[in-house]
């Protein structure tokens, strides 16, 4: 099973300059619970932004660089050699950015995403793909206040394909 895991602004905003556009440690906790153990699938800008390959989760970096390298990880040149290496694994995720999400999308690779979904508009640079809801169906959703550690309205949203 491949799951797109990203966060979401209210118009679909996912960063600015090669960064999160705001701190939500509560998503930050869901994303190391939920992707710790698996392998975790990423363009080279969000590698990059991130600066590491994150602890106990196998790490694929798809480049068009052939040669880039990273100690610790794992570089392909396309979304379909990255997909290739994880084959054999029951679950993984697409972690970003905005290229590698859209395509994955386009190319009907994904089997669900999880979002979470911030409750504010945001100055951004990039965008997550529009989520097609012919394609894809809310199966579940938690919403939180914001709090003294999480500063927006947010809400923890599983999308499962419908086709």
């Amino acid at each position: 099973m491949i799951t797109i895991i990203a966060a979401i602004g209210n118009n679909n905003e996912l960063g600015k300059g090669n960064d999160l556009i705001w701190y939500l440690p509560a998503d930050l906790k869901r994303f190391k619970k939920r992707t710790t153990g698996h392998p975790i699938i990423m363009g080279r800008n969000t590698f990059e932004s991130i600066g590491k390959p994150l602890p106990n989760r196998r790490t694929i970096i798809i480049t068009r660089n052939t040669s880039y390298q990273k100690e610790g990880c794992e570089v392909v040149h396309s979304l379909e050699d990255a997909i290739e290496l994880i084959a054999s694994q029951e679950d993984a995720f697409i972690i970003g950015g905005a290229q590698i999400y859209k395509e994955a999308m386009e190319k009907n690779v994904v089997d669900q995403l999880d979002i979470t979904k911030v409750d504010q508009d945001f100055d951004a640079d990039v965008f997550f793909p529009a989520i097609d809801s012919m394609v894809w169906e809310e199966v579940s959703r938690e919403n939180f206040s914001p709090d003294e550690k999480n500063l927006f309205t947010y809400s923890f949203i599983n999308y499962k394909k419908t086709v």
